[in-house]
């Protein structure tokens, strides 16, 4: 009949429905949590029609793309509060992020504290209307005329670079330019909060005008926003920026220069215990120690691509009248390294590793603490292997970063980025290479995402997303399969058939930027690092003056067995002492008192208030020792 029409419900059952069925009809015989559908792998609103045959699927609240859903409707929402609160305020845009959503707004004065709580309460006002999502598909032109009327001159200007035909999304009396979906109405928010205020440019360009970001978040119920909020907390205390102040690890000065890290005897005795472990496990694999210059000649980044792809992240100097770039990647000196021999297939594979030192031009308003910084030094490595050779090698690597994030007791998830827009190489290399990474991949039977057109601009790749203590998500280890560089150096291996051949490369770091980790890492441990890592491992204190000629003899003992050990012998209380070690987040702290000094013994406590037994120097030795880990 004409009049209906074949659809196949998730479960994979065919019915006959009237045509122009709603799909919020269906969904609510289906699942009453739904927020949206997805019609022949297209995402609609549920207020929307089903006109032909079509198989359905529903999107629930409590899925990953049902909250991303719900919290672009709440940056709707919270627009529209803004905009009734203060009617001069100049709209831009709001999406959904990983933990909530954002709108940018042009204010003429900063938004305060005492204006978020108004912008919420005004926000529940809407909510409780329970104001239905509208949709309007209308040309360009009309878009224009009617945010003209509005005076909403940046959506006027994103107009420009958009197509013939856009939607308009209208709750009340707010209407505001976008592709959806959005949930059916706003009193499915259920339950939301405001978090902050930041500056930020419209499209990101410091040369544009400052814009003012409302951060906010949003849960399908009220226990998870609760979860969420106490999450939150706990991360304000585990600032690496705070925590780095605290036990005196970092600073970030402007003097210095923004987004340039100086490290202090504690965070460079932590990175150095990083690198001298990171050294130690890439000889156990076979890779080979490299170090490259800090520039080479513009002509090398001409040649490998990164000045015509990357160059607004790079920069430049000139030295006797010729051109350098300062490296922001560590492959080019690694692939000169290779090429300054003839190599054969017997030599191959070749793993290059320099824990190298490189700079990239990143935005002020992007940068943040240790976790996004404009010089820093990463554990690259760079393998130039037979084609042959490719999936054993993706797969030593994976079980690297297996092996070594559980040292640190990491969880992690895999994503594969794929060809980007901006890219050099021929397609059936771009080809070769992701399947390179997906057989890997399945062949060590790791699930992942595929994060379309975010791979380098040489190579697609496999990021590794670590989740820490608080189940967030960072970006650390990366694998890159890159076919374009050697093919551009022109490198190559003499084969078994005497022929000259073409290697591929990895590209690859473990661990990452030495500084994002570590950052990672702080806020992790919450600055209360093992013993293995912790720069100051046990302080040795008196409890008066007597006992400092015994202290000094242990303090000796310890240091000669590599004990990363401190000493207080100041006439101050004993628990004062022990007070402020543990604020120092210090995992031992060994007491002398005089019936140590008898027994020619020390006393230990751990930094969580545990007190062990009286010991031979000898026995506490070997305890810290029992407590580095081994791979």
């Amino acid at each position: 009949m004409e009049d209906q029409i074949l659809i196949t419900m998730p479960d994979g059952v065919k019915k006959l429905i009237p045509k122009g069925t709603k799909l919020k009809e269906l969904a609510d015989q289906w699942d009453k949590e739904a927020v949206a559908a997805q019609i022949n792998g297209m995402l609609l609103d549920l207020s929307r029609s089903v006109e032909k045959d079509a198989a359905i699927s529903f999107i629930s609240v409590h899925s990953k793309k049902g909250l991303e859903i719900l919290r672009h409707s709440a940056s709707h929402v919270m627009a529209q509060a803004v905009k009734e609160l203060f009617p001069t305020v100049k709209l831009t845009f709001g999406p959904s992020t990983e933990n909530g959503f954002y709108y940018d707004f042009d204010y003429d004065r900063t938004f305060t504290t005492q204006d978020l709580e108004m912008i919420e309460k005004r926000m529940s006002d809407i909510v409780a209307k329970d104001e239905p999502f509208f949709r309007n598909e209308v040309t360009k032109e009309e878009a224009i005329k009617e945010f003209r009327e509005m005076g909403e001159t940046y959506k006027m200007e994103h107009l420009e670079d958009l197509p013939d035909h856009v939607s308009l999304y209208r709750q009340g009396t707010f209407i505001d330019l976008c592709e959806g979906p959005h949930i059916p109405s706003t009193g499915r928010i259920k339950a939301f909060r405001l978090l902050n205020v930041s500056g930020t440019y419209w499209r990101g360009d410091a040369r544009n005008r400052v814009l003012q970001r409302i951060y906010g978040t949003a849960f399908p119920a009220q226990e998870a926003l609760e979860e969420f909020l106490h999450m939150l907390e706990e991360a304000r205390k585990r600032d690496h920026r705070k925590l780095g102040r605290e036990l005196d690890l970092f600073s970030l000065s402007e003097e210095a220069g923004p987004g340039l890290v100086i490290y202090h005897p504690k965070g460079a005795m932590l990175r150095s215990i990083l690198e001298d472990f990171e050294k130690k496990e890439h000889l156990k694999r076979g890779y080979q120690m490299v170090i490259g210059p800090q520039l080479l000649r513009l002509d090398l980044w001409k040649q490998s691509g990164h000045f015509e792809n990357y160059r607004d992240k790079m920069y430049f100097t000139k030295v006797e009248d010729a051109e350098y770039g300062i490296k922001p990647m560590n492959c080019l000196a690694h692939m000169l390294i290779y090429k300054s021999q003839i190599r054969s297939y017997r030599d191959l594979p070749i793993r290059y590793f320099e824990l190298g030192t490189v700079y990239r031009h990143e935005k002020s308003g992007e940068l943040h603490g240790l976790l996004r910084v404009r010089g820093f030094t990463q554990d690259d490595a760079h393998i130039l292997c037979r084609p042959d050779q490719l999936n054993d090698e993706i797969c030593a690597i994976i079980e690297f970063v297996d092996d070594v994030m559980k040292i640190f007791g990491f969880e992690f998830e895999m994503e594969l980025s794929t060809r980007p827009e901006k890219s050099i190489g021929a397609d059936e290399d771009w080809d070769r290479a992701t399947q390179a990474l997906v057989n890997a991949l399945q062949a060590k039977n790791l699930p992942y995402d595929v994060n379309e057109g975010e791979g380098a601009f040489y190579g697609p790749k496999i990021d590794v997303k670590l989740k820490d203590a608080l189940n967030r998500r960072w970006q650390c280890a990366t694998i890159q399969v890159d076919f374009a560089m050697p093919e551009r150096f022109d490198l190559t291996y003499v084969g078994s058939d005497g022929e000259r051949h073409r290697p591929v490369m990895l590209h690859r770091v473990v661990l990452g930027a030495m500084e994002r980790f570590i950052g990672v890492l702080i806020e992790h441990y919450a600055g209360a690092f093992p013993v293995w890592l912790a720069p100051t491992q046990a302080v040795l204190m008196t409890v008066t003056d007597r006992q400092i000629p015994y202290a000094e003899g242990v303090y000796q003992q310890l240091i000669q067995k590599g004990v990363r050990v401190e000493k207080d012998f100041r006439n101050e209380k004993l628990g004062f002492k022990i007070r402020e070690a543990q604020v120092q987040k210090i995992p031992y702290m060994l007491v002398v008192g005089d019936r140590e000094v008898k027994e020619e013994t020390i006393s230990p406590r751990k930094r969580s208030g545990e007190t062990l037994k009286s010991m031979p120097v000898e026995d506490f030795i070997k305890q810290v020792e029992s407590e580095y880990p081994t791979l």
